[in-house]
């Protein structure tokens, strides 16, 4: 029963997963062009329709591919009871709390999983990215801020806007990885309560694992040791930030991405990349593994 409820499942949309030993596919390829970067709330439904015929009651870390497809952790952490109140932990390098009129896209779902009211509240750690800066501060969805459900752990970025707004609470920043991890280590001690947990390899720096967004910098043993506090366990738990390459089929999501200034996928460098992700992967896995035993 234990190796079922801890097989991984692949959302295999963008074929960018490597191996995993006992690992569920489902084949979702057919969704590529629909979900990629974004998508609309009729479609992130019937997403989450096929969600729930296809996975299991039981099953362990959920893959998800590309960083273009970190929205999809809102149906995952949506469909989980709301009988027992849960914090969501967040590894990434960009807020994913920033506002999107047209539906739900890969930087606008943590202010959706906020207002599930089997969330108790979502932290959100290791942005470097600029998203959280003077510069960007309209962009960001302050209701989850101001209403004590959502908290940002950054690294060497000036928040200093948040305090004239009367948000500094949820706003953490810190010099180093470390002093983040350690702080964040520390308040674990007096939680009681589990956590989903997700990442984004793009909270890591390059040499750890390379991605097609800009890169934070946390290394290794700092996310191992981040996901070795949450103590209380895991409701759940999903991957994302695999390298994959696609061309939309559709001229507003071209024009999305452009503007996001998404980094060039290097083809003659491809595979390493992919095969230094897959190590990773097997990394972060063993230490979900620990947690949720």
């Amino acid at each position: 029963m234990t190796e079922i409820a801890n097989r991984p499942v692949v959302l295999d949309i963008d074929a960018s997963v490597g191996p995993l030993r006992d690992r569920l596919v489902l084949p979702l390829a057919r969704w590529q062009e629909s979900l990629r970067f974004a998508s609309s709330l009729s479609t992130m439904r019937r997403f989450a329709m096929v969600l729930d015929e296809l996975l299991p009651a039981d099953h362990g870390t959920v893959f998800l591919g590309s960083g273009d497809f970190h929205h999809l952790s809102w149906p995952l952490i949506a469909r989980l009871p709301q009988e027992k109140p849960f914090q969501v932990v967040v590894l990434d390098n960009h807020p994913d709390n920033m506002r999107f009129p047209f539906g739900v896209h890969c930087g606008s779902w943590v202010r959706k999983v906020a207002l599930l009211p089997q969330v108790d509240h979502v932290h959100v750690l290791g942005i470097t990215s600029t998203d959280i800066g003077a510069a960007h501060a309209w962009e960001n969805c302050l209701a989850p801020l101001r209403g004590g459900k959502l908290s940002y752990w950054s690294i060497g970025v000036d928040t200093a806007w948040s305090r004239r707004l009367g948000l500094a609470r949820a706003f953490r920043n810190f010099d180093t990885p470390a002093a983040m991890v350690d702080a964040f280590v520390e308040l674990q001690r007096s939680r009681t309560m589990p956590s989903y947990l997700s990442i984004d390899k793009d909270v890591f720096a390059p040499e750890v694992a390379h991605t097609n967004w800009d890169q934070g910098q946390l290394l290794t043993d700092h996310a191992l040791e981040l996901i070795g506090s949450l103590r209380r366990g895991l409701v759940g738990s999903d991957i994302n930030g695999e390298v994959s390459h696609y061309r939309y089929r559709s001229w507003w999501k071209r024009r999305l991405s452009a503007m996001d200034a998404q980094p060039a996928i290097d083809p003659a460098q491809l595979v390493g990349w992919q095969a230094q992700q897959h190590a990773l992967n097997l990394r972060l896995l063993d230490a979900i593994s620990a947690v949720s035993a």
